[in-house]
């Protein structure tokens, strides 16, 4: 557990890349924001997004904590999670608070295992027998970027070792292998996942328009892993063993007087850290 003094000198900020789409309400990001703070881990919890209500400067401006979490709800370490959110984090740090990034949604150690129990479900609905199907793993790709491939590649690769499924395949939208191609070779039932991190238009529109023009009944669309039953535990272990990280580290660095007498947690070098 979490000591008093960490939770109460610490908050949490979920920043997500956000939709502003005509109907759009960013719900699976605020639905994981709440369940962590029912979950009590820290004192303050805030959403913010790059595109979205509220921005990430307006959610920062909402916690008082002089030290922030940060979780990324990004599906792979691109450019809006290595530069454009470290940007805005540091336009908005007027406070020279400290805060510590984790890595996003798309490397984090326990996806693999959420994708598996969500593509399972979706299985086992269509009445498929998880060993008898092949899952999908879709996601954005990049021509410019490699970083959405590298991390669906390792995602299907880390699903694939579970060995709970005949087959994993990747798919991307913006380059090859695409949805028809990987389908291709598939001559049995697929689950489709979204590696996608909220409810945007790749997994609200996109995907699901894509499976549809395969023409075949036996290819469905799982959903997006950022609404996967479970993701919250994802992100509360993540925050969770980041608490437990920085209390050991502040015990390691504890200060003392000339005659022993402790005077309390070294001061961070750095206003920013990522792990």
């Amino acid at each position: 557990m979490s000591s008093p003094n960490a939770v109460s000198q610490t908050a949490v900020l979920i920043a997500a890349h956000g939709e502003r789409r005509p109907g759009a309400d960013n719900e699976g990001v605020f639905r994981i924001a709440r369940a962590l703070a029912d979950r009590g881990l820290v004192s303050e919890m805030a959403v913010g997004f790059i595109n979205g209500v509220p921005s990430i400067r307006d959610a920062m401006e909402s916690l008082a904590a002089r030290r922030i979490i940060v979780y990324p709800l990004f599906a792979s370490s691109g450019y809006f999670t290595r530069d454009r959110l470290v940007q805005l984090i540091d336009e908005a740090n007027h406070q020279s608070r400290e805060f510590q990034m984790l890595p996003p949604l798309g490397l984090d150690l326990g996806l693999p295992d959420l994708v598996v129990a969500f593509a399972g479900r979706a299985a086992r609905k269509q009445g498929i027998a998880p060993r008898a199907c092949t899952i999908i793993c879709m996601a954005h790709g990049s021509r410019r970027n490699s970083a959405s491939r590298e991390a669906t590649e390792q995602i299907a690769h880390e699903v694939a070792n579970r060995g709970a499924f005949q087959e994993v395949r990747t798919a991307f939208l913006e380059e090859r292998p695409f949805l028809n191609e990987a389908a291709a070779s598939i001559d049995g039932p697929a689950i489709v996942v979204g590696l996608f991190s909220g409810e945007g238009m790749h997994g609200a529109k996109d995907a699901p328009r894509l499976i549809s023009e395969l023409g075949r009944d036996n290819i469905v669309f799982a959903g997006v892993i950022g609404s996967a039953p479970g993701i919250e535990d994802l992100v509360a272990r993540s925050v969770g063993e980041a608490l437990l990280r920085d209390i050991r580290h502040r015990k390691s660095s504890v200060n003392f007087d000339v005659n022993g007498n402790d005077c309390g947690p070294c001061l961070a070098q750095s206003t920013f850290r990522a792990v």
